[in-house]
Protein backbone atom coordinates (compact mmCIF):
# COMPACT_ATOMS: atom_id res chain seq x y z
CA UNK A 1 0.00 0.00 0.00
CA UNK A 2 1.65 3.52 -1.09
CA UNK A 3 1.83 5.78 1.71
CA UNK A 4 1.11 9.22 -0.02
CA UNK A 5 3.15 11.84 1.32
CA UNK A 6 2.03 15.37 2.31
CA UNK A 7 3.55 18.54 0.91
CA UNK A 8 4.92 20.65 3.58
CA UNK A 9 2.91 23.47 4.32
CA UNK A 10 4.54 26.96 3.69
CA UNK A 11 6.60 27.83 6.06
CA UNK A 12 6.27 32.14 6.87
CA UNK A 13 9.46 33.63 8.09
CA UNK A 14 8.92 36.84 10.04
CA UNK A 15 10.81 39.72 9.12
CA UNK A 16 13.48 40.97 11.72
CA UNK A 17 12.08 43.30 13.91
CA UNK A 18 13.33 46.56 13.75
CA UNK A 19 15.89 48.28 16.44
CA UNK A 20 16.29 51.03 18.37
CA UNK A 21 20.05 51.45 17.13
CA UNK A 22 20.92 53.83 14.96
CA UNK A 23 24.42 53.50 13.04
CA UNK A 24 26.20 56.20 11.67
CA UNK A 25 28.79 55.94 8.98
CA UNK A 26 31.47 58.44 8.97
CA UNK A 27 32.79 59.44 5.66
CA UNK A 28 35.45 61.48 4.81
CA UNK A 29 34.81 65.06 2.68
CA UNK A 30 35.54 65.96 -0.25
CA UNK A 31 37.26 68.64 -1.66
CA UNK A 32 35.96 72.11 0.59
CA UNK A 33 33.73 70.71 2.86
CA UNK A 34 30.67 72.89 4.76
CA UNK A 35 31.38 74.10 8.41
CA UNK A 36 28.52 72.69 9.74
CA UNK A 37 28.62 74.81 13.01
CA UNK A 38 25.30 72.72 13.88
CA UNK A 39 27.20 69.69 14.74
CA UNK A 40 29.87 71.81 16.55
CA UNK A 41 27.15 72.99 18.95
CA UNK A 42 26.23 69.76 19.76
CA UNK A 43 29.38 68.86 21.06
CA UNK A 44 29.76 72.25 23.37
CA UNK A 45 29.81 70.24 26.62
CA UNK A 46 33.17 68.74 25.04
CA UNK A 47 34.41 72.05 23.89
CA UNK A 48 33.36 73.16 27.83
CA UNK A 49 35.76 70.38 29.44
CA UNK A 50 38.31 70.35 26.93
CA UNK A 51 39.10 74.28 27.25
CA UNK A 52 38.49 73.80 31.55
CA UNK A 53 41.27 71.02 30.96
CA UNK A 54 43.43 73.43 29.34
CA UNK A 55 43.14 75.39 32.18
CA UNK A 56 43.81 73.04 34.69
CA UNK A 57 46.81 71.44 32.67
CA UNK A 58 48.26 74.61 32.10
CA UNK A 59 48.80 75.47 36.08
CA UNK A 60 49.21 71.78 37.59
CA UNK A 61 52.03 71.43 39.67
CA UNK A 62 53.26 74.88 39.19
CA UNK A 63 54.38 76.75 42.22
CA UNK A 64 53.17 80.18 41.37
CA UNK A 65 49.56 78.91 40.19
CA UNK A 66 47.58 81.14 37.95
CA UNK A 67 49.88 84.24 38.96
CA UNK A 68 51.85 83.67 36.19
CA UNK A 69 48.66 84.94 34.22
CA UNK A 70 49.29 88.39 36.18
CA UNK A 71 53.53 88.39 36.20
CA UNK A 72 53.58 87.71 32.58
CA UNK A 73 51.90 91.42 31.18
CA UNK A 74 53.19 92.88 34.63
CA UNK A 75 56.91 92.08 33.95
CA UNK A 76 56.59 93.09 30.23
CA UNK A 77 55.37 96.46 31.36
CA UNK A 78 57.82 96.99 33.96
CA UNK A 79 60.54 96.70 30.70
CA UNK A 80 58.65 98.57 28.07
CA UNK A 81 57.95 101.11 30.99
CA UNK A 82 62.05 101.10 31.42
CA UNK A 83 63.19 100.96 28.03
CA UNK A 84 60.84 102.88 25.89
CA UNK A 85 58.57 105.46 28.79
CA UNK A 86 61.94 106.26 30.52
CA UNK A 87 65.13 105.68 27.92
CA UNK A 88 63.78 106.73 24.82
CA UNK A 89 60.98 109.19 26.03
CA UNK A 90 58.53 107.71 23.77
CA UNK A 91 55.05 109.76 23.65
CA UNK A 92 51.72 107.88 25.35
CA UNK A 93 48.92 110.21 24.69
CA UNK A 94 49.45 111.93 27.85
CA UNK A 95 48.32 108.92 29.19
CA UNK A 96 50.83 107.73 32.16
CA UNK A 97 53.59 105.33 30.20
CA UNK A 98 52.91 102.03 32.38
CA UNK A 99 49.24 101.75 32.42
CA UNK A 100 49.77 103.38 28.90
CA UNK A 101 51.66 99.78 28.11
CA UNK A 102 49.68 97.56 30.50
CA UNK A 103 46.43 98.56 28.97
CA UNK A 104 47.60 96.88 25.44
CA UNK A 105 49.53 94.01 27.26
CA UNK A 106 46.29 92.81 29.13
CA UNK A 107 44.51 91.80 24.96
CA UNK A 108 47.50 90.98 23.62
CA UNK A 109 48.66 88.08 26.33
CA UNK A 110 44.97 86.75 25.43
CA UNK A 111 45.60 86.83 21.92
CA UNK A 112 49.52 85.16 21.78
CA UNK A 113 48.88 82.56 24.24
CA UNK A 114 45.67 81.60 22.63
CA UNK A 115 47.44 81.82 19.21
CA UNK A 116 50.02 79.25 20.78
CA UNK A 117 48.25 77.13 22.11
CA UNK A 118 45.94 76.87 19.05
CA UNK A 119 48.85 76.47 16.80
CA UNK A 120 49.83 73.38 18.81
CA UNK A 121 46.19 71.63 20.02
CA UNK A 122 46.03 69.38 17.32
CA UNK A 123 49.71 67.58 17.77
CA UNK A 124 49.06 67.82 21.52
CA UNK A 125 46.16 65.62 21.16
CA UNK A 126 47.13 63.47 18.46
CA UNK A 127 45.53 60.43 20.84
CA UNK A 128 42.53 61.50 21.98
CA UNK A 129 41.65 62.62 17.45
CA UNK A 130 42.50 58.36 16.19
CA UNK A 131 40.04 57.31 19.07
CA UNK A 132 37.24 59.00 19.10
CA UNK A 133 35.05 60.74 16.75
CA UNK A 134 33.99 64.47 17.05
CA UNK A 135 34.24 67.73 15.43
CA UNK A 136 37.61 68.76 15.47
CA UNK A 137 37.04 72.07 15.05
CA UNK A 138 36.30 71.84 18.58
CA UNK A 139 39.63 71.60 19.94
CA UNK A 140 41.64 74.55 18.48
CA UNK A 141 38.37 76.79 20.10
CA UNK A 142 38.95 75.52 23.27
CA UNK A 143 43.21 76.33 23.72
CA UNK A 144 41.85 79.44 22.84
CA UNK A 145 38.66 79.90 24.96
CA UNK A 146 40.86 78.46 27.64
CA UNK A 147 42.44 81.88 27.88
CA UNK A 148 39.77 83.81 29.04
CA UNK A 149 40.53 82.78 32.38
CA UNK A 150 43.95 84.38 32.40
CA UNK A 151 42.35 87.58 30.81
CA UNK A 152 40.20 88.05 33.69
CA UNK A 153 42.59 87.88 36.19
CA UNK A 154 45.03 90.56 34.33
CA UNK A 155 42.31 92.85 33.74
CA UNK A 156 41.28 93.03 37.85
CA UNK A 157 45.26 94.03 37.78
CA UNK A 158 44.65 96.64 35.26
CA UNK A 159 41.71 97.81 37.02
CA UNK A 160 43.62 98.38 40.13
CA UNK A 161 46.42 100.22 38.34
CA UNK A 162 43.61 102.34 37.35
CA UNK A 163 42.00 103.38 40.50
CA UNK A 164 45.80 103.78 41.15
CA UNK A 165 46.05 106.63 38.66
CA UNK A 166 43.02 107.89 39.12
CA UNK A 167 41.08 107.00 35.46
CA UNK A 168 37.75 106.71 35.72
CA UNK A 169 36.55 105.20 32.66
CA UNK A 170 33.32 106.20 30.15
CA UNK A 171 30.38 103.94 30.57
CA UNK A 172 29.16 104.85 27.03
CA UNK A 173 33.23 103.45 25.96
CA UNK A 174 33.34 100.27 28.38
CA UNK A 175 30.45 98.90 26.87
CA UNK A 176 32.43 98.20 23.41
CA UNK A 177 34.90 96.32 25.50
CA UNK A 178 33.53 92.90 24.91
CA UNK A 179 33.05 93.19 20.98
CA UNK A 180 36.47 94.03 21.63
CA UNK A 181 37.81 91.47 23.45
CA UNK A 182 35.91 89.31 20.36
CA UNK A 183 37.56 90.47 17.87
CA UNK A 184 40.95 89.19 19.97
CA UNK A 185 39.75 85.77 19.77
CA UNK A 186 38.38 85.85 16.54
CA UNK A 187 42.10 87.23 15.57
CA UNK A 188 43.84 84.41 17.53
CA UNK A 189 41.39 82.18 16.24
CA UNK A 190 41.71 82.63 12.83
CA UNK A 191 45.37 82.10 12.39
CA UNK A 192 44.98 79.38 14.56
CA UNK A 193 43.55 77.28 12.75
CA UNK A 194 45.54 78.23 10.17
CA UNK A 195 48.61 77.38 11.66
CA UNK A 196 47.25 74.01 13.70
CA UNK A 197 46.00 72.64 10.60
CA UNK A 198 49.23 73.23 8.91
CA UNK A 199 51.47 72.26 12.11
CA UNK A 200 49.80 68.42 11.44
CA UNK A 201 51.44 67.93 7.97
CA UNK A 202 54.38 70.36 8.39
CA UNK A 203 56.07 70.00 12.31
CA UNK A 204 58.32 72.87 11.68
CA UNK A 205 55.18 75.32 11.67
CA UNK A 206 55.77 75.03 15.80
CA UNK A 207 59.07 76.80 15.64
CA UNK A 208 57.78 79.87 13.30
CA UNK A 209 55.27 80.62 15.88
CA UNK A 210 57.14 82.27 18.81
CA UNK A 211 59.20 84.23 15.79
CA UNK A 212 55.77 84.88 14.54
CA UNK A 213 54.07 86.35 17.78
CA UNK A 214 57.66 87.96 18.29
CA UNK A 215 57.42 90.09 15.09
CA UNK A 216 53.94 90.68 15.21
CA UNK A 217 54.54 92.33 19.04
CA UNK A 218 56.65 94.90 18.00
CA UNK A 219 54.03 95.31 14.92
CA UNK A 220 51.36 96.61 17.02
CA UNK A 221 50.87 99.10 18.81
CA UNK A 222 51.91 98.21 22.60
CA UNK A 223 54.82 100.08 22.71
CA UNK A 224 54.09 103.31 21.10
CA UNK A 225 51.05 104.72 19.74
CA UNK A 226 49.24 104.27 16.83
CA UNK A 227 48.65 108.44 16.64
CA UNK A 228 52.41 108.83 15.42
CA UNK A 229 50.78 107.28 12.17
CA UNK A 230 48.87 110.42 10.04
CA UNK A 231 45.95 109.64 8.28
CA UNK A 232 45.18 107.77 6.01
CA UNK A 233 48.29 105.41 6.86
CA UNK A 234 46.76 104.78 10.62
CA UNK A 235 43.38 103.09 9.17
CA UNK A 236 46.08 101.34 6.67
CA UNK A 237 47.60 100.24 10.34
CA UNK A 238 44.37 98.69 11.15
CA UNK A 239 44.94 95.62 8.63
CA UNK A 240 47.14 94.24 11.51
CA UNK A 241 44.00 93.22 13.38
CA UNK A 242 45.53 93.23 17.04
CA UNK A 243 46.08 97.49 16.39
CA UNK A 244 42.65 97.32 16.60
CA UNK A 245 42.31 95.91 19.25
CA UNK A 246 44.83 97.40 21.44
CA UNK A 247 43.92 100.87 20.34
CA UNK A 248 40.37 100.11 21.31
CA UNK A 249 41.49 99.22 24.64
CA UNK A 250 42.68 102.45 24.99
CA UNK A 251 39.82 104.68 24.23
CA UNK A 252 37.49 102.44 26.20
CA UNK A 253 39.27 102.68 29.21
CA UNK A 254 41.82 105.22 29.68
CA UNK A 255 39.92 108.29 27.55
CA UNK A 256 42.81 108.44 24.57
CA UNK A 257 41.06 111.37 22.64
CA UNK A 258 41.84 109.53 19.30
CA UNK A 259 38.71 107.60 18.24
CA UNK A 260 39.72 104.45 16.90
CA UNK A 261 36.53 103.69 14.57
CA UNK A 262 38.39 103.54 11.40
CA UNK A 263 41.09 101.27 12.33
CA UNK A 264 38.57 98.95 14.35
CA UNK A 265 36.60 98.36 10.65
CA UNK A 266 39.88 97.95 9.22
CA UNK A 267 40.76 95.23 12.20
CA UNK A 268 37.29 93.72 12.20
CA UNK A 269 37.50 93.22 8.19
CA UNK A 270 41.00 91.29 8.64
CA UNK A 271 39.90 89.34 11.25
CA UNK A 272 37.00 87.60 9.73
CA UNK A 273 38.43 86.84 6.78
CA UNK A 274 41.52 85.26 8.73
CA UNK A 275 38.53 82.90 10.12
CA UNK A 276 36.34 82.53 7.85
CA UNK A 277 39.04 81.22 5.99
CA UNK A 278 40.98 79.26 7.94
CA UNK A 279 38.15 77.38 9.08
CA UNK A 280 37.17 76.24 5.74
CA UNK A 281 40.89 75.54 4.98
CA UNK A 282 40.76 73.46 8.34
CA UNK A 283 37.59 71.31 7.85
CA UNK A 284 39.36 70.51 4.10
CA UNK A 285 42.28 68.97 6.02
CA UNK A 286 40.29 67.51 8.48
CA UNK A 287 40.19 64.23 7.03
CA UNK A 288 43.96 63.49 7.26
CA UNK A 289 43.94 64.43 10.46
CA UNK A 290 44.03 60.78 11.99
CA UNK A 291 45.90 59.52 9.90
CA UNK A 292 49.19 61.81 10.12
CA UNK A 293 49.01 63.95 13.63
Amino acid sequence: MAVREQAPQDQTIAPPRPTDERVTIIKPSRGWASLNLGELWEYRELLYFLAWRDVKVRYKQTIIGVAWAIIQPLFTMLVFSLFFGMWANMPSDAIPYPIFSYAALVPWNFFANGLRQASDSLVLSANLIRKVYFPRLVIPIASVLSGVVDFGLAFLVLLGMMLAYGIVPSLERVIWLPPLLLLALITALGVGLWLSAMNVQFRDVRYTVPFLIQLWLFATPIAYPSSLLPEPWRTIYGLNPMAGVVEGFRWALLGAETAPGPMIAASTFVAVTLLVGGAFYFRRMEKTFADIV
